[in-house]
């Protein structure tokens, strides 16, 4: 695999995980406003879907991409870019472990309460809140990382 290529896979691995992360969240927070708890166990049931397909295969490809396109030129895993990224992305994964947990729970409970014809219960509102408080740090994390991306600098090269 060429460079480019490599590089070109990283730069959408990166746009998949904020557009799946980003839109997923924004439809869950909407539909949890909206109140209705039949929209809200749909939705719930596809963003943990989303996470699956999208998001989980994303956390996974960007750091080893990363970490392949920086192995040609040469850069110590000390430089000081490179330390902050994997740092942050470290930190994003530590909000969104919880963040999946939470979504799959928050699911269970919506369909419950669907089944039961009944409203969400206390705990789900709470589970909401976390979510939702969660995904501030790990999203602020990985505009960061891209940040570093973009303005990284690579002695003696162009790139």
């Amino acid at each position: 695999m060429t460079y480019a290529v490599l590089k070109s896979l990283h730069i959408l691995s990166m746009v998949l995980l904020f557009g799946t992360g980003l839109g997923s969240a924004f439809y869950k927070w909407m539909a949890d406003r909206g109140g209705n708890v039949i929209h809200i166990a749909n939705t719930n049931r596809h963003v943990v879907l989303a996470d699956w397909i999208f998001t989980m295969p994303t956390v996974i490809f960007q750091p080893i991409s990363g970490l392949w396109l920086i192995y040609p030129l040469g850069l110590p895993l000390l430089t000081p870019w490179i330390v902050a990224s994997l740092f942050l992305f470290v930190l994003a994964g530590t909000c969104w472990l919880p963040v999946v947990w939470l979504q799959i729970k928050m699911k269970r409970i919506s369909e419950e309460a669907v089944s039961s014809r009944s409203s969400l219960p206390e705990q789900y509102w709470k589970m909401a809140r976390w979510w939702f408080w969660l995904g501030v740090p790990a999203f602020a994390s990985m505009v960061l990382v891209v940040v570093l991306m973009v303005f990284k600098q690579i002695p003696g090269a162009g790139v």
